[in-house]
C-alpha cells in the first residue's frame, strides 16, 4: 500500500535524523494522538474547530450557488461579481484574517475564512455547470411552461452535480486548511489552531504531527459524507 510504504519511509527519516525535536516518527506521533484523544481538550477543540469550519463552507457554498445562479440569470450580476471573486482568489489568506481580527476579534475567524476561501471555488464551478446546461432542454421546458422548481430539479441539478463533486473536494479541504491557518493565526481558545501553536511553542513535534493527523483525517470524512450526499442527490434525480 502506498500510505504504508510513506510511513516506513517517515520512520526511516525519523530514525536517521534521530531527533525528536526535529522530526518525530510515526510511532511517537501516534503515541502522542492516542494521549491527546484522552483529553477533554483536544476532543473541545476539534468539535469547536469542526462546527465553526462546517459553518464557514455552508455560507460560502450558499452563497457561491446562489450568486452564480443571479450571474447566469443576469450579465450585470456576472460583472458585478468579477472583480470580488478574482480578489477572493488572489489575496492572501493572512490578510484578511489579519483585517477580520481587527474589525472582529478571533472568536468566529475561521468561520468568515473558510467562507470566503470557499465561496470562489463553487462560485466559479456552479457558473461553469449552470452555463454548460443544455439549452434546448431549456426551451422545451419553457414551451411547455415547466415550473421553475421542476426545471431546477431535472434539468439543473442533473447538471450541476458533476461541478459539485469537483467543487466540492477543492472546498471542503481549503476550507480547513485556511480555517486552522486563521486559528492559528488569530489564537481562538480551545481550537485545534491553538493546539497546533501551543506544540509549535514548546517544540513538541510529535503533537504537532498528531494535531495535522487528526486535521487530515476530519478533512477526509467531511470529503466523504458531502460526495455521498451527491451521489444519493444524483441517483435520486436519476
Amino acid at each position: 500500500m502506498p500510505v504504508l510504504f510513506w510511513i516506513v519511509i517517515w520512520q526511516l527519516v525519523a530514525i536517521i535524523i534521530h531527533n525528536k525535536i526535529l522530526m518525530a516518527g510515526p510511532i511517537e506521533t501516534l503515541q502522542k494522538l492516542i494521549e491527546l484523544s484522552g483529553s477533554e481538550n483536544f476532543w473541545a477543540s476539534v468539535g469547536s474547530s469542526l462546527g465553526h469550519i462546517l459553518l464557514g463552507f455552508v455560507i460560502g457554498t450558499v452563497l457561491g450557488i446562489v450568486f452564480s445562479f443571479l450571474a447566469y440569470k443576469e450579465e450585470l450580476v456576472r460583472d458585478f461579481a468579477r472583480p470580488i471573486v478574482g480578489l477572493l482568489k488572489t489575496v492572501p489568506v493572512a490578510s484578511f484574517v489579519i483585517l477580520l481580527l481587527i474589525w472582529l476579534g478571533s472568536s468566529n475567524i475561521s468561520i468568515f475564512i473558510s467562507a470566503m476561501v470557499v465561496f470562489p471555488i463553487i462560485y466559479v464551478s456552479t457558473l461553469e455547470g449552470f452555463d454548460a446546461t443544455d439549452h434546448k432542454l431549456l426551451e422545451m421546458a419553457h414551451t411547455f411552461r415547466m415550473p421553475e422548481g421542476n426545471v431546477i430539479r431535472y434539468i439543473y441539478l442533473p447538471q450541476l452535480i458533476p461541478f459539485f463533486k469537483s467543487s466540492f473536494k477543492l472546498a471542503i479541504g481549503m476550507a480547513f486548511k485556511s480555517g486552522i491557518a486563521a486559528e492559528v493565526i488569530g489564537q481562538p481558545l480551545e481550537t485545534i489552531g491553538n493546539g497546533l501553536y501551543n506544540a509549535k511553542i514548546y517544540l513538541e513535534t510529535g503533537e504537532l504531527f498528531a494535531w495535522t493527523i487528526a486535521i487530515v483525517v476530519i478533512s477526509f470524512i467531511c470529503e466523504k459524507i458531502l460526495l455521498l450526499l451527491l451521489h444519493v442527490m444524483g441517483g435520486r434525480k436519476a
